[in-house]
């Protein structure tokens, strides 16, 4: 993997647990060579996993819609900043951009974002590894949850296999670099979304 996408909060949560390790997965992309593809912000644990690649000499895309840029929360010292329309130019843009989805502790957007490329996954429009860095638990209810839609028949077992989660950095990456996506067949183009 050359370039991962990061979905994760624009707020810093309740634990310090969250930035220091959202800033820890910028440093080690650094240091491994991987592109930080991310929402463009300078705020929360967004701004800190981009400091995190910078600091070290790392090379970050920041995505973002205009209307965000209009309230001064883009970073500006981003190796490049992408302005898009909208958000869901924005999400293609960001999977254009990338080879790997990881989501670190967020609030909405950051489940919407990953919701969305874990469909895309599940209709065969991707074939990246999708990884849940799950800091100090902060996605075991989540996971709970995808559970029971498996149980409750909603959801194939095979599918949420194809999630990939460790509390562990290392470990995840490894994870995703060992990824055998499954046989799906490709139902929807992108261009049809």
């Amino acid at each position: 993997m050359k370039s991962i996408v990061v979905f994760c909060g624009s707020s810093e949560g309740a634990n310090a647990v969250y930035a220091s390790n959202a800033y820890e997965l910028g440093e080690t992309f650094a240091k491994k060579n991987i592109q930080l593809v991310y929402g463009g912000a300078k705020i929360g644990i967004m701004g800190k996993v981009a400091e995190g690649a910078l600091t070290n000499g790392g090379k970050v895309i920041g995505v973002i819609p205009e209307f965000l840029t209009l309230k001064e929360v883009f970073h500006e010292g981003l190796t490049e900043l992408i302005v898009t329309q909208n958000m869901q130019e924005r999400k293609l843009k960001m999977h254009d951009l990338s080879d790997g989805i990881i989501m670190l502790p967020g609030g909405f957007g950051t489940l919407e974002e990953f919701f969305e490329m874990l469909t895309w996954s599940q209709l065969g429009l991707h074939q990246y590894p999708i990884g849940i860095l799950n800091t100090n638990g902060f996605y075991d209810p989540l996971i709970n949850m995808m559970q029971q839609m498996v149980t409750e028949g909603f959801v194939k077992n095979d599918h949420l296999n194809t999630i990939l989660v460790d509390t562990n950095i290392e470990n995840l990456l490894e994870k995703m670099k060992q990824y055998h996506p499954l046989p799906t067949p490709k139902w929807i183009k992108k261009e049809q979304l």
